[in-house]
């Protein structure tokens, strides 16, 4: 019998949750049980296991971020639609160490064509609109603008800039305005 109060919805919010606080890695059902004070066997009738409860999360970060970048992207193009999407994604990495780390998890393809992912490869594709890129150049710049977000994010969020000048703010404008540079002066194949 379920116990009262207890959905997958809100263990998926509470994993979530614990994820920000110890790390996506040391997010489980026994984890979570110990959350909530009850045996791991009660979480069972909202949560087939572990793997079940990192996917959950999963799909709630995705929809967050997506959520988060669409209203930053409202209204603007160009290179303030780059900064704007940059920016919301950086954020919600700092903000939710663990529920990025969620984000990244690979999903099986059935549950990854159903997820928000799709949302994030169209809004990073509308940005890209302001460049005048075509195929195969635009799924080129795609894959340029996530490699360089995630690789930027993880290595600041590691410690990686802290220990040298310039500030890593000042970094990461730069390297914006070089991305705005680069994508209007794509080069030919």
């Amino acid at each position: 019998m379920a116990r009262a109060g207890l959905t997958a919805e809100r263990l998926t919010q509470a994993g979530a949750e614990l994820a920000d606080q110890v790390g996506f890695d040391k997010v489980t059902v026994s984890a979570l049980a110990r959350r909530f004070g009850v045996k791991d066997a009660s979480l069972y009738s909202h949560l087939k296991n572990s793997q079940d409860l990192k996917t959950r999360i999963a799909l709630l970060a995705l929809v967050e971020l997506a959520d988060r970048v669409a209203a930053a992207l409202a209204g603007r193009a160009g290179k303030d639609a780059l900064v704007a999407f940059a920016n919301a994604y950086r954020d919600y990495a700092r903000e939710h160490p663990g529920r990025y780390a969620a984000a990244r998890l690979r999903l099986d393809p059935e549950t990854a064509a159903a997820s928000a992912g799709g949302r994030h490869a169209r809004m990073t594709r509308a940005i890209l609109r302001g460049y005048d890129l075509t195929e195969p150049d635009q799924t080129h710049a795609v894959r340029l603008l996530g490699s360089v977000f995630h690789g930027y994010v993880s290595l600041e969020m590691a410690g990686g800039f802290s220990h040298s000048a310039p500030g890593s703010e000042e970094s990461w404008s730069r390297a914006l305005d070089a991305l705005d540079a680069l994508l209007r002066n794509w080069p030919a194949p």
